[in-house]
């Protein structure tokens, strides 16, 4: 029997009336949705929002639910409108099997969100903060599992197997796992990093291929906005395997250099001078007190050595130079007060007169 023949006789079987109790069943279906979204479920919320496990997951299947009742609506009415023996009730059913199907793991889909209240929770639980990739890489694992079930219950609903599929999947994992294997690496550097967290969002970082604020952490590389204002993308199996400086988890940031002063320098006044540039550093509140050191530490070609090594306690790039700064002033101010001079390059010329001349060649050093 062909299609036309086969609309024909359901249209001879089915009467109007039929019809439009099909669409009274599916009005009321609609009406009930209404009924439960704009009044039932917000005094369910309400009702159970002190349990935030239980709130969200009914806020989750909020729209699922509501949905849900269009599809019992139009399941319901065309029931009752076709003839019981018709062909099609199988598939009927399995498209309102499949439906709900579909419905319970959009529900469940909204749950495994990364912003959901759900992953929050235990998120804080395992004392996650907010810069941390392994509830987003969790949320995403979830999700796709989700999926993947969602396709796998509904295509076996209309008799289709997955056997084949594994097969062939099977066949081809082995090219599969060669063509992907940069892809597998840098997958798993990415779980290294999200797990070992050695840089979260927003910190400095420096490895020997980059160096700036990590602005982002995917499956597949890292992105770093460099000082030039530029973003890198580093392969994860690239970052996980060198050495990274994280610049943002210092708990104070160092200075150290030498400063070069004239080598004619009294020793009296260097002596004294070297005091107080030690006793400035040290009632210095914005200066680490359990490490500061300054010190007349060599003797070079032209100049004479002082040597700082301290820390600030601010680890801010624009805070630390600005102490910096004025330190840097204070130095000055001392080394004025006390008449020390700084050292510049000296090229010193010893010019012989005549008569020195006669007397060398004498002695036959000419």
């Amino acid at each position: 029997m062909d299609f036309r023949n086969w609309l024909s006789d359901l249209a001879a079987k089915v009467q109007w009336w039929d019809l439009l109790i099909a669409l009274g069943i599916a009005a009321v279906f609609l009406i009930c949705r209404k009924i439960f979204v704009k009044y039932v479920f917000k005094f369910l919320i309400r009702k159970f929002q002190r349990y935030q496990s239980l709130a969200a997951w009914m806020q989750a299947f909020e729209k699922p639910l509501s949905y849900g009742f269009v599809i019992l609506g139009v399941y319901f009415g065309l029931k009752y409108a076709l003839p019981l023996k018709w062909e099609l009730d199988l598939q009927l059913i399995h498209l309102l099997r499949s439906g709900i199907v579909i419905l319970i793991g959009w529900g469940i889909y909204n749950v495994s969100a990364a912003s959901s209240t759900l992953l929050e929770q235990i998120s804080r639980r395992f004392g996650l903060d907010a810069s941390s990739m392994l509830i987003p890489f969790l949320s995403k694992t979830l999700r796709f599992v989700i999926v993947l079930l969602i396709v796998t219950i509904v295509g076996s609903e209309w008799g289709f197997s997955i056997n084949g599929v594994v097969a062939g999947m099977g066949l081809g994992s082995l090219a599969i796992a060669l063509a992907a294997k940069e892809t597998l690496g840098n997958m798993f550097g990415g779980i290294v990093i999200i797990l070992e967290k050695p840089f979260a969002k927003g910190e400095w970082i420096l490895t020997p291929s980059v160096e700036g604020i990590v602005e982002d952490i995917t499956f597949r590389s890292t992105q770093v906005r460099t000082f030039a204002d530029s973003v890198v993308t580093v392969p994860n199996s690239i970052v996980a395997n060198q050495p990274i400086t994280n610049w943002s988890r210092m708990g104070k940031r160092r200075v150290s250099f030498n400063l070069k002063v004239a080598m004619d320098s009294d020793r009296i006044k260097l002596e004294r001078a070297i005091a107080r540039l030690e006793d400035r550093l040290t009632t210095d509140d914005q200066i680490d007190p359990a490490m500061i050191m300054v010190r007349f530490n060599e003797f070079q070609e032209g100049s004479l050595g002082i040597f700082f090594y301290f820390f600030t306690k601010t680890t801010v790039w624009k805070e630390y130079l600005a102490i910096r700064q004025e330190l840097n002033f204070a130095i000055m101010q001392i080394l004025e007060e006390e008449g020390i001079r700084l050292a510049y390059p000296v090229q010193q010329l010893f010019v012989e007169t005549s008569s020195e001349a006669e007397k060398l060649k004498e002695a036959g050093i000419f």
